[in-house]
């Protein structure tokens, strides 16, 4: 059924919106490309192709057609051709892994560059325009022509275990290559010949998703820096050091090593004089933010945004004039795109948020991915000191046909006697003069934030439009207040964010719109935490029901989580150093005091939190007579990431709290409940 005019955002609307990803722009800044990316409902599909947006005016234009998962499209430095990783089937041969493809930019057919067999990850052009550098898994001690035979057998093996004596061994929801390493390769995009530039050796680049920002290309396009884990054992939260390596002799030598310091994110100014990047004084402490860092020919470095409380973020691009840096940033729960000018140590925003997803920069053009809560991704251009413009317009004639809620942010005081961000998002229509159920949608991490962005999966306004006012609040452990802020929760979580969510409520009980017999509270992965830890430390009654989605439920069991590295130093302890310690601030331990009505969520496939936690939270509810409902997903991982385990995940979510105090709302179809 067609969506009425003005008619209630609900989840079928959600997955039926245009998807669009970060942007490259041409060498001239005249055209960027996107991937754009479609759902469909009925077949639980996803389809990917790219986009081509004018920044100087005109109609979008679909570039690819053929393909089902083209992504990561980037401009060749020479204009003439549009690189991108997909799996199709050409030449009579399917891609068993995703393969590199160009494609010139006025259309026609796009070309595999090369078959490589265990396929190609992040890449990026060279700035000859002729040769690519790109990530891929291999076997460290065979040559590239034997990888392919490699991976046949791997393939063919019957059995079924996973064998490893590696620290690091899975990353959120997929085994890591068994017995691989993710190395740089150099790929010539018109004879399709391939170097494995560290074969034979011991270099390596991070196993934790190495993506396009941890290496970049020398503008001379003789050296690569990259980022590399110095230990002999690897594992999460690791302090990284950089690296060179001479293109041609494959000759790679150490360029910054300091075991307080870890260090991300290498990318060349334009005259190749000196290398930006992030650099974290773990030292300090594991929660220390990246800091703007630069590094000259002579091998000295030095921090420039120190007195700057803030944590820059990958991507790092320099401006023409080599004096300033741009990157991403957040500032009181918003992503900003920021100009930081290395001599006066100083940052000014060039783009506000909302959300600054991603950027590309060119001839004087910036093309940025932005999104709030009022409107998924999309895509502006600054060319000057005008203000910013879009150049699309995809998801609007769709979004005209719904009604959304209105958004606002306010301040509680919360732990501490500290100021605390509460954001809130009403439903359509709202009228102060009704009352309406509020439900709390508290946000993971614990080191991120809400607030004026879209989420895919957690969408506050398909939440609004089901009758809640929504209530989000950014407890001390957020990130975007300042790193004391954010590190004020280590070695004793659960405390204070519980008493920003109780200040929270507070005040939404003071309000005379609020009904006090409606309030709930959810969450996923750390929220999921929060939400089990209130059961065990609120009194019965103060919240009608909880949805707990990923959740933290024990910190000794969650030693099976592929992050364990991290939980000693979010905690203060290891389980067996001072079990007391950590079970005061895990959940379980005050399982005796459960009371509340809970939804719990949880996908076989999440190894961040594994799905034990969640059924153990659920079995305990249950020999304890509480009321509650599991949800278990075999396919889905920390999130849920298919359109009908989504309309699913919605349904069981409105309906748990529709039967536990929440309002008649609508099915998620869109139909009123009576």
């Amino acid at each position: 059924m067609k969506p009425t005019a003005q008619a209630a955002f609900d989840v079928d609307a959600l997955w039926a919106l245009n998807r669009i990803g970060d942007p490259s722009l041409s060498p001239d800044g005249a055209q960027a490309v996107a991937s754009v990316t479609r759902h469909d409902m009925a077949d639980n599909q996803a389809r990917a192709s790219l986009w081509l947006f004018s920044t100087l005016g005109g109609a979008p234009r679909r570039l690819t057609e053929a393909g089902d998962k083209d992504g990561n499209p980037q401009w060749s430095p020479r204009g003439d051709l549009i690189a991108f990783t997909a799996r199709r089937t050409q030449g009579g041969a399917k891609d068993d892994e995703p393969q590199l493809y160009v494609i010139a930019p006025d259309g026609g057919e796009a070309r595999r560059v090369a078959t490589v067999p265990t396929g190609v990850q992040a890449f990026k052009w060279f700035p000859d325009g002729r040769r690519i550098a790109f990530v891929s898994w291999v076997w460290p001690g065979l040559k590239a022509a034997a990888q392919g035979q490699a991976l046949r057998e791997a393939r063919a093996r019957q059995e079924t275990a996973y064998v490893t004596d590696e620290a690091l061994y899975r990353y959120w929801d997929h085994n890591l290559p068994m017995g691989r390493m993710p190395h740089l390769h150099v790929l010539d995009v018109d004879s399709g010949r391939v170097r494995d530039l560290f074969e034979g050796s011991a270099w390596e680049l991070s196993r934790a998703e190495p993506d396009a920002d941890c290496f970049d290309i020398a503008p001379d396009g003789r050296r690569i820096a990259f980022a590399f884990d110095p230990a002999a054992q690897k594992q999460l939260g690791a302090r990284f050091a950089l690296a060179e390596i001479d293109v041609r002799t494959r000759r790679a030598q150490t360029l910054l090593q300091d075991g307080d310091w870890h260090f991300s994110a290498p990318r060349y100014s334009h005259a190749g004089a000196h290398l930006a990047f992030l650099a974290s004084h773990q030292a300090r402490g594991h929660n220390q933010p990246d800091r703007l860092a630069v590094l000259d020919q002579h091998g000295r470095w030095a921090v420039f945004s120190a007195d700057w409380d803030r944590e820059a973020a990958a991507p790092l691009r320099w401006a023409e004039d080599d004096q300033h840096l741009l990157f991403a940033a957040e500032e009181r729960g918003r992503r900003h795109l920021w100009r930081f000018a290395l001599g006066e140590r100083r940052a000014e925003i060039v783009f506000a948020g909302g959300h600054v997803g991603g950027f590309a920069q060119a001839a004087g053009f910036t093309v940025v991915n932005h999104d709030g809560v009022q409107f998924p991704p999309r895509l502006s251009v600054l060319d000057g000191d005008g203000p910013a413009r879009r150049i699309e317009a995809l998801n609007d004639a769709r979004l005209a046909a719904y009604r959304f809620g209105r958004h606002e942010e306010l301040t509680v005081t919360g732990a501490r006697g500290d100021d605390v961000q509460m954001w809130l998002v009403y439903p359509p229509g709202f009228d102060a003069k009704q009352k309406w159920p509020a439900m709390h949608v508290i946000h993971g991490g614990p080191h991120t934030a809400f607030g004026d962005s879209w989420h895919w999966r957690w969408n506050h306004q398909v939440f609004a439009s089901q009758g809640h006012v929504v209530a989000c609040v950014n407890y001390h452990g957020s990130s975007s207040f300042g790193h004391e802020f954010l590190d004020s929760i280590t070695g004793h979580w659960g405390e204070y964010e519980l008493q920003d969510i109780e200040a929270g409520t507070d005040w939404l009980l003071k309000q005379r719109w609020v009904d006090r017999q409606r309030i709930t509270a959810t969450g996923g992965s750390y929220g999921g935490y929060m939400v089990a830890w209130m059961n065990g430390h609120v009194a019965p009654g103060r919240y009608q029901a909880y949805v707990c989605h990923a959740g933290c439920y024990d910190w000794q069991a969650m030693y099976a989580d592929d992050a364990y590295a991290w939980h000693r130093k979010e905690l203060g302890a290891a389980y067996w150093e001072d079990p007391a310690r950590v079970a005061a601030q895990s959940p379980h331990a005050f399982a005796a005091n459960f009371r509340t009505p809970t939804l719990v969520i949880h996908g076989a496939l999440d190894y961040r939190v594994p799905d034990a936690q969640g059924l153990a939270y659920y079995n305990t509810l249950k020999s304890l007579g509480v009321p509650a409902r599991l949800v278990w997903f075999p396919d889905e991982n920390h999130w849920v990431l298919k359109p009908r385990n989504s309309r699913l995940w919605y349904g069981e979510f409105f309906g748990w709290l529709r039967r536990h105090g929440g309002p008649a709302g609508r099915k998620p179809g869109g139909r009123t409940l009576r």
